[in-house]
């Protein structure tokens, strides 16, 4: 052989020998889905069957066969609802491979990831939390607070008081005792537009992490007499409100609380106590469907379940982490729609399907959530999908709904959410898209 056929031969080996090496690193086999929880810290009572419940979902589309035949790969890590952790966990994550999509589990940690998600190219999934303003598609391209936000739960609020008011509410106060974050803040500036357009009196009670003191904020309540009272909360915070207000005579059905101050574990411990207390829910998630039974059969009669007790099934929270991961799985099934069937898709691609989703009645029926969520739809500038709610209320033993649907007011979330979105995009120096 030849010196230059040998070199030649050589050179041929060698790139042969790289593109086997190099062959597993660039196809994964497996979707990677990241499980941010918090199962220690101040809001672990909510953390821990919220984060339950996205691990018996993905469980339960890995006992079907996968996302047409591709397996999800999970792993959690420990926030303890601390942004720096989060923000840990996140970078530790996001190389990993398949990696599809981030659900934070905080708006804190939320706020420092979506900084960091454009140069990533890494789509940031926040169903009920996180930034209000990115349902703004053109200004936030990887934010995707599906199917409500703190805005939208506010709004609901206020609309289920003016119905109990016979439509008035001039002259009535409202207090907003929240949790002094960036959570408790998120819904002050929708509940501002609404005191001045309603002309109710919006009293704002700050309450210091992690919440177990309160005397001095239902001091202010006693001594102010407010009509209602929102709360927001999670954690160790919510039942020490409750138990605040009926040690000071508040009554329970005049508190409206946010979805994540709302679930079982929040007001069992306190039952009858706790009786009349409302919470605002995302789409209908004080409903049992087809996907309970579905889990209890696969997961939980098997010995897989992910909580400790069946009887976790159905509880409001739990019930919340399958409806997100569901989202997270949808998202990932409507890319491999467009970019390949059975194939391992890319964060860019799953950002695709988050945009692109088309969740209808009869999808819906057939993913076992039909009389949990209404159909909705994503697009280039929305983000949000559709904001639907029902108030549900603690009757001493369980939470029922017991109200029609709510749609927030567009004229008044529209405009806040373009002049917040693009104060954001221009303090990030980010560009905003057009949708055309």
């Amino acid at each position: 052989m030849s010196f230059k056929k040998a070199v030649i031969a050589a050179a041929t080996a060698a790139l042969g020998m790289g593109a086997l090496i190099a062959a597993p690193a660039a196809q994964a086999q497996e979707q990677f889905v990241p499980l941010l929880v918090y199962r220690t810290g101040q809001f672990a009572p909510l953390g821990i069957p919220w984060g339950d419940g996205k691990q018996d979902y993905l469980k339960l589309v890995n006992a079907k066969g996968g996302i047409n035949g591709v397996k999800i790969a999970f792993e959690e890590c420990e926030t303890a609802y601390d942004t720096a952790k989060g923000v840990e966990c996140y970078e530790r994550f996001k190389t990993k491979a398949g990696v599809s999509s981030f659900d934070t589990q905080s708006t804190g940690i939320t706020f420092a990831v979506s900084a960091k998600a454009p140069g990533d190219k890494m789509p940031v999934v926040t169903p009920g939390y996180g930034l209000s303003q990115s349902a703004d598609g053109r200004a936030f391209e990887w934010n995707f607070p599906l199917l409500g936000n703190y805005w939208t739960a506010a709004d609901s609020m206020i609309q289920d008081i003016l119905k109990k008011e016979k439509g008035n509410l001039k002259g009535k106060k409202i207090a907003l005792v929240y949790h002094d974050s960036p959570y408790g803040k998120e819904p002050i500036p929708l509940l501002q537009k609404r005191a001045a357009k309603d002309g109710f009196e919006l009293m704002l009670l700050p309450v210091t992490a992690p919440g177990v003191e309160q005397k001095s904020t239902w001091l202010q309540i006693r001594q102010n007499r407010p009509d209602y009272v929102l709360l927001w909360s999670a954690g160790v915070m919510t039942p020490t409100a409750v138990r605040e207000a009926q040690a000071t005579g508040y009554p329970r059905e005049k508190m409206y609380a946010i979805w994540w101050a709302g679930s079982d574990h929040d007001v069992k411990d306190i039952g009858a106590g706790a009786k009349g207390y409302n919470t605002v829910t995302i789409h209908n998630t004080a409903e049992r469907d087809k996907v309970h039974d579905e889990v209890k059969t696969m997961l939980y009669d098997k010995g897989q379940g992910t909580a400790s007790d069946a009887k976790e099934l159905g509880q409001l929270a739990h019930t919340r982490g399958m409806m997100i991961a569901m989202l997270q799985v949808e998202a990932i099934r409507a890319a491999q729609e467009k970019f390949g069937k059975g194939k391992v898709m890319t964060s860019e691609q799953v950002r695709w399907g988050l945009e692109n989703l088309n969740l209808t009645q009869e999808r819906l029926n057939e993913l076992g959530f039909g009389k949990i969520l209404r159909p909705f739809k994503t697009s280039c500038e929305n983000h949000l999908g559709a904001d639907w709610s029902r108030i549900a209320q603690w009757d001493g033993a369980k939470f029922t709904a017991v109200s029609d649907w709510y749609q927030a007011d567009k004229s008044l979330i529209d405009p806040l959410v373009k002049e917040y979105g693009e104060k954001y995009a221009k303090e990030k120096n980010l560009p905003i898209r057009s949708c055309n």
